[in-house]
């Protein structure tokens, strides 16, 4: 696929006048040294004599070929890390009401409980002051130190009192399931804040990123990613979270969800047999997903068949589970228009611009 250029990157015409929420817009840090001015002075003196380097994200390789838009890398600095590009190149020409922020920085390969947190702690007041404070349209994903679900619900809290903030993130290749009621602080937290829990694609848990072990090549991690969040849904639903905190949503990001319809036939048919072992699932698996989980659309599956995609659509049997995004500054389109599937109907390509969104992020406006 060829990259698009940054010449075309723009709301297309036949968007005019809709409103247009992008729910996966990534930022990244430029550098650890842009969280000292938030973080302890023993956390600084440790970074330093340690000679810790950075934690970027393993999911998109800094400089492999045409993964970024075009222009998208500051002069200094990865690509994402400019709020003055990203005005320029996506909220300006995309005119967008609002862009949901999501920060990718691996705090979850850390070892250390109390570094963890700092580092949290440092990155959301980063995210906070240098981007949230600086343009109204931006909205911002809280990062937890998933290490300690203590730590990470006390870091949900802080955020509940920005409203900046409409969501904690996790990532979706996790050290152990995210159901796992060990984790239920965080969610308990969220809910009471009226936040989503984003999963995001990716994570440096040291777990094999496929079942049978670590691959050889880029080409299967990527393609792979899918597989993480089919066992974290199942989770959420098995371990009964979405009955102990019955008004949470989760929202999968960067994950697609073309694979999602067989999915949940499956996790149906499986559960009417094996349901004695998970009573508090009262309803079917795929009903109970419909209402709790929510999915952004890129990297978007676009078969040279249009129909193909309608038809998966259509078998999710809902409209309210899908939600614009570009990923920016990750290159997905080599069109504008291609943000979106063809042929949808124009109820529901509303309610993917703008409409699922603003009813799944409570605190968006």
């Amino acid at each position: 696929m060829a990259v698009q250029q940054l010449e075309n990157y723009a709301r297309p015409e036949q968007w005019t006048g809709l409103e247009l929420v992008d729910t996966d817009v990534h930022i990244n840090l430029p550098g650890l040294k842009n969280l000292f001015p938030y973080l302890e002075a023993r956390w600084r003196d440790y970074i330093t004599e340690s000679g810790m380097g950075g934690l970027p994200s393993d999911l998109y390789p800094s400089n492999a070929p045409n993964l970024f838009l075009d222009r998208s890398r500051p002069e200094q600095g990865p690509a994402g890390s400019s709020l003055e590009l990203l005005q320029g190149q996506l909220l300006d020409p995309w005119q967008l009401q609002y862009a949901i922020l999501n920060c990718t920085y691996a705090i979850d390969s850390i070892h250390n409980d109390d570094l963890a947190a700092a580092l949290a702690r440092a990155l959301n007041r980063w995210q906070l002051h240098e981007w949230l404070e600086q343009d109204d349209r931006l909205r911002g994903s809280a990062v937890l130190p998933l290490q300690n679900p203590a730590f990470a619900a006390k870091e949900a809290e802080w955020a509940a009192e920005h409203s900046q903030f409409v969501q904690v993130t996790v990532p979706s290749r996790s050290r152990e399931p995210l159901g796992r009621r060990g984790f239920w602080p965080i969610y308990q937290a969220a809910q009471a804040a009226g936040f989503v829990v984003g999963v995001q694609a990716g994570g440096s848990s040291g777990n094999p990123v496929t079942p049978v072990g670590w691959p050889t090549y880029f080409v299967e991690d990527y393609v792979n990613v899918p597989l993480a969040f089919q066992t974290q849904l199942m989770s959420f639903v098995t371990e009964g979270v979405f009955v102990e905190f019955p008004e949470l949503k989760v929202a999968t990001i960067e994950g697609g969800f073309s694979w999602l319809p067989p999915l949940m036939w499956r996790f149906d048919k499986d559960w009417k047999g094996l349901r004695r072992e998970v009573p508090w699932v009262e309803r079917p698996p795929s009903e109970v997903i419909r209402d709790h989980v929510r999915m952004t659309i890129a990297p978007l599956d676009r078969p040279d068949t249009p129909e193909y995609l309608l038809d998966v659509i259509d078998q999710l049997l809902s409209d309210d589970m899908l939600m614009f995004s570009t990923d920016y500054p990750h290159a997905h389109f080599a069109n504008s228009a291609d943000a979106l599937p063809d042929g949808i109907s124009g109820e529901l390509r509303t309610k993917i611009m703008s409409g699922n969104a603003h009813a799944t992020y409570r605190r968006l406006s």
